[in-house]
């Protein structure tokens, strides 16, 4: 548990007996803390399923030719880290398991990515990585749709066209702040 959610809950508790409602506040932690273990067990089931289908689309070599299509724009984008194939690939695998909602996967190939660029110079290309990562384009949101099916949404994954229109403006939008600030700082 980290500093701000310790202090989070004892602000609450303080809060709760200045107000005289220490029972009220009891009562709701202790149901809160009841109704998590359905609602986790739930989302996990969800999650479970989704991770078991993009591990079978990587399997089946989906995240390989995603890798490919993307390598001529990642060029494009990292020119330093298209310099060193060990730094493209993570760059390549790292977009490539963002695209198909791997964020876990994501994480290593991001950070070896991170590594290559830091040790190529690449500081403008390090801060792109980010906005990549931030924006996190998703062709299939699984995290957001296990979380909507748990709430009991009638149709978890009817957000995906809003999830891509989304993440495409933010990413358009970190990548025009990049180009920007560069600019700017040369």
């Amino acid at each position: 548990m980290g500093p701000a959610l310790i202090l989070l809950y004892a602000l609450s508790l303080l809060a709760a007996a200045a107000l005289g409602r220490e029972a009220e506040a009891g009562r709701a932690l202790l149901e809160g803390a009841q109704a998590a273990l359905p609602f986790a067990m739930q989302l996990a089931g969800g999650l479970c399923l989704w991770s078991g289908v993009t591990e079978l689309l990587e399997r089946a070599g989906a995240s390989a030719l995603l890798s490919r299509l993307l390598s001529p724009a990642l060029r494009r984008l990292f020119p330093r880290g298209a310099d060193d194939p060990e730094t493209l690939s993570a760059l390549s695998e790292n977009v490539s398991a963002n695209l198909l909602g791997l964020g876990n996967a994501a994480t290593p190939a991001g950070i070896r990515a991170a590594k290559g660029l830091k040790r190529l110079g690449g500081r403008d290309e390090l801060c792109l990585l980010v906005v990549l990562n931030t924006a996190s384009i998703q062709l299939f949101p699984a995290g957001a749709g296990s979380l909507r099916a748990a709430l009991g949404a009638a149709s978890p994954f009817d957000i995906v066209p809003a999830v891509w229109f989304s993440s495409a403006c933010s990413l358009l939008a970190g990548l025009g702040a990049a180009a920007l600030l560069r600019r700017l700082w040369r």
